[in-house]
């Protein structure tokens, strides 16, 4: 989206916040003010006016609207909120960069949790009661800083007997952070390429 210079109108400006969150359900108030140049307060205001929840209301609403229950580990287990899943299809998570998340000098997150998201991700979206990760292979391709919300977004790229394949993204606002693919190992035998289970013959 193309920064807003000039201050808009309070009508002009509720719509195209609108829009902004529409088209970005993850911004923050924060990013908001920066986009329209105007106080934090005025930006609540203008999400009340609207009727507009905000961020962490937002993600309980769409979790609520669409979501597949977590087959293969506690959803407490999952690193980070998850915002959309379809099992044995594809997943959404948002993690936020803590003070706990980074090291103390350089502010900068620990690798580990930025995996922990992507991988207890892969793992969530099996549709089975037993899935662990087989093999993993990830890059980092930026570092992570406090306060960044890191959105991690999940496809099953194939399933056959007793496996997975699953690919994760995970960006900062438009950017890739990291990519990984993990080889998920799960129980269930009677799976075929593309993620069905065979209907019972009886």
């Amino acid at each position: 989206m193309v920064l807003v210079i000039e201050r808009l109108p309070k009508r002009q400006r509720q719509q195209q916040l609108a829009k902004a969150i529409e088209e970005n359900p993850f911004i923050t108030d924060e990013e908001l003010t920066k986009l329209f140049q105007v106080s934090i307060q005025t930006i609540r205001l203008d999400r009340l006016e609207l009727g507009i929840p905000e961020l962490r209301e937002r993600m309980k609403l769409m979790a609520e609207q669409s979501y597949d229950q977590v087959r293969s580990l506690p959803l407490h287990e999952v690193i980070g909120d998850v915002i959309d899943l379809q099992l044995d299809k594809s997943g959404i998570s948002m993690f936020e960069i803590r003070e706990e998340h980074v090291f103390s000098r350089t502010k900068i997150a620990r690798g580990h949790h930025i995996f922990s998201q992507a991988n207890s991700l892969a793992v969530a979206l099996i549709n089975d009661k037993v899935a662990l990760t087989a093999a993993a292979d990830i890059r980092f391709v930026r570092q992570v800083r406090l306060q960044e919300k890191c959105i991690a977004k999940a496809y099953v790229r194939s399933i056959s007997k007793g496996k997975a394949k699953v690919e994760v993204f995970t960006y900062v606002g438009d950017e890739v952070v990291f990519q990984g693919n993990f080889i998920i190992y799960h129980a269930s035998k009677d799976r075929h390429e593309g993620g069905e289970l065979h209907a019972d013959s009886d």
